[in-house]
């Protein structure tokens, strides 16, 4: 049969599509959707908080503590001091993200340098990088931030600085079994063959090309930031009174559970939904970024 008289079908059926970009393969799948829709709403909320028509978060009302939500104009209730919780919670947001995107970040910077040189190195570097990774990844991160508090002081910078550095052997770890897979690659060894030097090799070639696993290890490890700095404001280490943080809005309403459990599960409920959401995120990302599996 000649070209002429090929049917059209056949001439289109090796045309592979371009497969869809990551973000928006991404906001096509409901759940995901969803949670990035909640996360978003969370940061725009916390960014405009200075403008919003609310209460301030550290005005003392003796006359309105303890009301439940709804009761005299307040939405969620007031706390033990007659602080509303609405605002307080909308400000301890903004402490909350602030303490798990920075702390994630800074634990990518430290783990992520630490892993592009180990990998790509190799030898006794590499060795030496990963015995010190190892032997901060055997302490459990909670009592290796609580430690490193306790020598630095506490205080929410502190804390965030605590907990990066219990969090980087994640990204380090991550990064290097990335380079080792891609270190050989041609791309790579035409790089070496036209003189680049090693750092210019791992800062243009070697880290954009690992960006994916990397993205969703960030993405899996904000919301475990977000708990774990909560967690250390409950005990007192980390955002001091009177600043507004949901890990301290827990500690002050502990004591007042039994006639005023908004103010525990308020503040306790946000930190399970941000962190469930942006696990969901996560999770769904990887999906998306793994090239074993098929996209549509």
């Amino acid at each position: 049969m000649s070209a002429l008289t090929t049917p059209p079908q056949t001439v289109t059926e090796g045309v592979r599509r371009r497969p869809r970009p990551a973000w928006r393969r991404l906001l096509g799948r409901q759940l995901s959707a969803a949670s990035m829709a909640i996360v978003a709403s969370v940061v725009v909320i916390a960014v405009l908080a200075p403008v919003l028509p609310i209460r301030d978060p550290d005005l003392i009302m003796a006359a309105d503590r303890l009301l439940a939500p709804g009761d005299r104009g307040y939405l969620l209730g007031t706390d033990e001091l007659g602080r509303d919780l609405l605002s307080r919670l909308i400000w301890g947001a903004r402490v909350s993200l602030l303490a798990g995107f920075g702390t994630a970040s800074l634990s990518l910077a430290v783990g992520g340098a630490i892993g592009l040189v180990a990998g790509f190195a190799g030898g006794w570097i590499d060795n030496a990088l990963m015995r010190f990774t190892d032997m901060i990844l055997a302490f459990p991160a909670i009592l290796l931030a609580i430690g490193v508090i306790a020598a630095l002081g506490s205080g929410l910078a502190n804390a965030m600085v605590a907990v990066a550095i219990a969090g980087f052997p994640l990204y380090a770890r991550v990064v290097r079994g990335s380079v080792l897979t891609v270190r050989e690659l041609d791309y790579v060894e035409a790089a070496r063959s036209i003189g680049a030097s090693d750092v210019a090799i791992m800062v243009r070639h070697v880290a954009p090309n690992i960006l994916a696993p990397v993205i969703v290890a960030l993405s899996l490890d904000v919301g475990l930031k977000i708990v774990v700095t909560a967690s250390l404001s409950f005990l007192g280490l980390g955002a001091q009174p009177p600043t507004a943080d949901w890990g301290n809005m827990i500690a002050s309403g502990r004591n007042y559970i039994r006639i005023s459990t908004h103010l525990v599960l308020i503040p306790g409920f946000a930190i399970f939904l941000i962190a469930l959401c942006l696990n969901i995120i996560g999770d769904q990302l990887r999906d998306i970024l793994d090239p074993r599996l098929k996209h549509t």
